[in-house]
């Protein structure tokens, strides 16, 4: 356990987001996005297995016995706090680890734009957070929740598997769960979660169909509901909502979360010009135009919409990505890497923006 604990400081003094441990290779950071193998005896099977038997919660590894893979939080004493996942590769146990920072950033501290705080204020509606693993979306959900809680007299309910970030009470009432130790099953959880008087639901991830049923009945009622989901961009979030049910229920299934989406966050994490990362942001507004499209499943207008809704605090990945080149905080080479279409992205950067519709438009942004 000795080196253990030597490999989770030295990760969290470099920075890193990420440790990967798999026997017979070398132990290896996430820093900045890009993977650093580290000096370190190498892992082997013998010593992963105690690692997992030592720092396994015991409710979990009867799990792991039959699953083969399992999610667990991590909270060695001075160090941090870790989420942890065990699985198999090829019949020998691998751990990944997150590093959570404990200290939760505001809006301002992670370079977020300023209509997520005005998404944070909402009263209710369903609120995406969304984005490939590690773009930030704990951060930006811990965020939230934070300035709700300084700010807010409300009851906050989480059902998390597990828990990352913790959260002491202060104007608001935080009441966070963990499945597995306060609830037996994720379904569970939600089943029982609108008994329990919440203000704002977090659901930690959007896993299936009961998640969206109560987070739309939660919306419903007037409850602000925040949860996260791995997908790329707004249109396609609403379109993974929707996969979750059946075909012959999605009809209605649109009309339900036309009326009950807040706002769509969307993140991609992007190297700057000193190294570090900057997150570029997709914001959808849920208006009147934007539920029409999402009721007539014309999901393919919506980057137009965004596009056309700045005024509302809407943006793309492209205008986003513009907006950092402009302010010198990445290069244009590093927007065109990681625009969604660098061709237009590359007109956008002539002053010319071609919309999903199909219009050329002049940029707008050249008058900002």
């Amino acid at each position: 356990m000795d080196t253990f604990a030597q490999i989770l400081r030295g990760a969290v003094a470099a920075g890193a987001s990420d440790i990967h441990l798999k026997a017979g290779a070398p132990v290896v950071f996430r820093i900045q996005k890009e993977l650093c193998p580290v000096e370190a005896p190498l892992p082997t099977d013998e010593w992963i297995e105690t690692i997992i038997k030592t720092i396994a919660p015991p409710h979990l590894l009867q799990r792991l016995e039959a699953e083969r893979e399992v999610d667990f939080a991590y909270h060695p004493e001075g160090m941090g706090r870790f989420r942890i996942n065990v699985f198999q590769q090829r019949g020998h146990f691998v751990i990944a680890l997150r590093v959570v920072r404990m200290q939760i950033r505001d809006f301002q501290e992670l370079h977020l734009p300023p209509i997520v705080q005005k998404i944070a204020e909402s009263s209710r509606g369903i609120v995406l957070i969304t984005g490939a693993p590690g773009s930030g979306k704990s951060s930006t959900l811990a965020a939230i929740l934070e300035h709700v809680n300084q700010r807010s007299r409300k009851h906050i309910v989480t059902l998390e598997d597990p828990i990352e970030y913790f959260f002491e009470d202060k104007l608001a009432i935080i009441e966070q769960r963990e499945v597995g130790l306060d609830t037996a099953t994720f379904a569970t959880g939600l089943h029982n979660v609108l008994r329990q008087d919440p203000d704002v639901l977090v659901i930690g991830e959007m896993r299936g169909l009961d998640a969206v049923t109560t987070a739309v009945s939660a919306a419903n009622v007037g409850t602000l509901v925040l949860t996260t989901l791995h997908t790329g961009d707004a249109a396609r979030s609403i379109q993974r909502i929707l996969d979750f049910y059946h075909s012959d229920e999605r009809e209605h299934a649109r009309q339900q979360l036309a009326s009950t989406l807040g706002a769509v966050i969307c993140q991609k994490l992007i190297r700057d010009t000193t190294g570090k990362v900057v997150p570029a942001v997709e914001i959808l507004i849920n208006n009147s135009g934007v539920a029409k499209l999402i009721e007539s499943n014309r999901l393919d207008q919506l980057n137009a919409t965004i596009e056309l809704g700045s005024g509302e605090g809407m943006q793309t990945f492209d205008q986003a990505l513009h907006d950092l080149v402009k302010s010198g905080q990445i290069t244009p080479a590093e927007a065109m890497a990681n625009a969604p279409s660098p061709d237009a992205f590359k007109m956008r950067l002539q002053g010319v923006v071609l919309a999903d519709a199909r219009r050329i438009i002049n940029a707008r942004e050249q008058s900002r």
